[in-house]
This record gives structure tokens, sequence and C-alpha cells, in this order.
């Protein structure tokens, strides 16, 4: 059995600013550094929700979308979500910081087979306790769960569309777009 050495974000955030890791895609989950390694059928699908979201988003002038290098600072850990939207309102310019100082208003974390659950929910609890909108996807089930603060869990099947809500209000992206194969 391997042994999980926990870390603190201040190691975290020395380990990753090292030379040989610039080119990782490193994230702190509670207490532990992972690398983010994803397929491309994740990677698909995460483009598929970041191009119309990206569209939306410009042509409404509300903020910035980042993709799966844009890293954010969330509750004292350090995430880099598949697609992530931080609001103008919020934050003005966007961030040239390797990871966020803020946290985004929308979290989109696409699962991939090496995710682990409980790293999905420490990011969950993570980004709800940040005031995080979470769009969960699980791609080989074609369902989405969207966790909002205050609210309880919703599970969206195949057939269904994904919603912005009070954060991207009018945004509306039907999982059949999203689900291609």
């Amino acid at each position: 059995m391997a042994v999980q050495t926990r870390h603190t974000v201040e190691e975290f955030d020395r380990i990753a600013a090292l030379p040989e890791n610039a080119q990782k895609r490193l994230e702190f989950i509670g207490g532990e550094i992972t690398e983010g390694v994803t397929n491309n059928y994740a990677s698909l699908i995460a483009m598929l929700i970041a191009a119309p979201m990206t569209m939306y988003v410009q042509k409404n002038s509300l903020g910035y979308v980042t993709g799966a290098d844009g890293g954010y600072m969330v509750s004292g850990q350090r995430f880099i979500p598949d697609v992530a939207f931080i609001s103008k309102a919020r934050q003005g310019e966007p961030s040239h910081a390797t990871y966020n100082p803020q946290a985004p208003d929308l979290a989109v974390e696409v699962v991939s087979p090496t995710d682990l659950p409980k790293d999905i929910t420490d990011k969950v609890v993570s980004y709800l306790a940040a005031g995080t909108l979470v769009w969960v996807i699980y791609p080989e089930k074609q369902q989405a769960k969207i966790y909002q603060q205050g609210k309880l869990p919703a599970t969206i099947n195949a057939d269904g569309v994904l919603d912005g809500g009070d954060v991207l209000p009018g945004l509306s992206l039907p999982l059949t777009n999203i689900f291609t194969t």
C-alpha cells in the first residue's frame, strides 16, 4: 500500500514552483499533491462545454472562461478545473497568476478514469465553501451533477440541459450537444 504524504499549502506552492514541475498540472487536494491527468474523451467533453460558454460570456461581456491550464486557489487548496468562469464583477482583469487567488464563480470538473472519487468530493466541498457553482460531468454515465451552495445536488441525465443559473443566467447547454458519441 502506498503511503500518502500530507503537505501544507506553502509546501505545495514551493514544490509547484520548481522548474521540473513547470509543465505539470499539479493540484493540492485535501493536503495531497496530485498531478491532473485526463484522457482525450474527457478533454473533448470539456471543450464542448467551454466553447459555447466562452461564446456566451464574450457576447455578453460577463467575464473570463479558463480551460484545463487555469488554476485557482479555492478554500486554501489549489485546483485546476477543466473549465471555469469568473465574472468581471469579481475580477476586472484576467489573472496572470498560475493559481488565480480568487475562486471561480463556476467550475466544471469532467471526471476521467484517473480521478479518485474522494478527490472529486473534496473539490466539490471546497468549491461550495467558496461559493462556487459546480458542474461535475460524468462522460461514461452521460450525466452531470450540479452542486450549488444551500441547495440539494441535482442530477442531469443525457437528455437534460445544463443551466447557468444565477451565475450565467440565460446560458443553456443541452447534454445531447456535449455527449456526441
